[in-house]
């Protein structure tokens, strides 16, 4: 496959996103806050080629960071990070990944955070598909806080401007958007 600029692949994916993952009407958030269009992410990223394109761009955005890991809060970041360890490997880069549950499960392992083990220390990315207020983010952080696990910043596919930049720089986070709903006509 031809190596494609991140403006074409970002060009690429906006259009995806635009035609099968942007949908007008009226929604209720999980905030509980009313919408006039919804973005669901995982159309895209659980795409053959949404999943490619995601983990194309976000690799490109990382090459010069050298994290330890790649995560973030289930289910927005699962197939984010699934994308990433696979397109990582097979460029002959990998980069570990991870998941964050909401609460650790109470069988097995009963963990929290789940793929390879992390240590104190560690530097890692989270990412995530929709950034909105910046809670899930947030509560994935507390649960690597608790570790000693450094988040360095926070990539999302698109942030629909509604606080959550705000409220993870309160958190000394910084976000970092492939795009924002703006890009879209909102």
């Amino acid at each position: 496959m031809e190596k494609q600029s991140r403006a074409e692949l970002k060009e690429k994916l906006f259009n995806l996103l635009n035609k099968q993952a942007l949908k007008r009407g009226k929604f209720v958030l999980s905030s509980g806050k009313e919408s006039n269009y919804y973005l669901d992410g995982r159309l895209i990223t659980l795409s053959p080629e949404g999943a490619y394109l995601v983990a194309s761009i976000i690799l490109d955005m990382i090459k010069d960071k050298a994290p330890d890991a790649v995560g973030g809060p289930t289910l927005g970041a699962d197939p984010i990070a699934g994308a990433l360890a696979a397109l990582s490997y097979i460029n002959k880069q990998p980069v570990k990944t991870f998941i964050v549950r909401k609460e650790a499960k109470e069988h097995g392992t009963q963990q929290q955070i789940e793929g390879p083990a992390l240590e104190s220390g560690n530097r890692v990315i989270l990412v995530d598909d929709v950034a909105t207020s910046g809670k899930a983010i947030l509560e994935a952080k507390q649960a690597l806080d608790k570790i000693g696990v450094i988040v360095d910043k926070v990539i999302v596919i698109v942030d629909r401007k509604q606080g959550a930049c705000e409220n993870l720089a309160k958190a000394g986070l910084k976000l970092e958007s492939i795009f924002t709903i703006t890009d879209f006509g909102f």
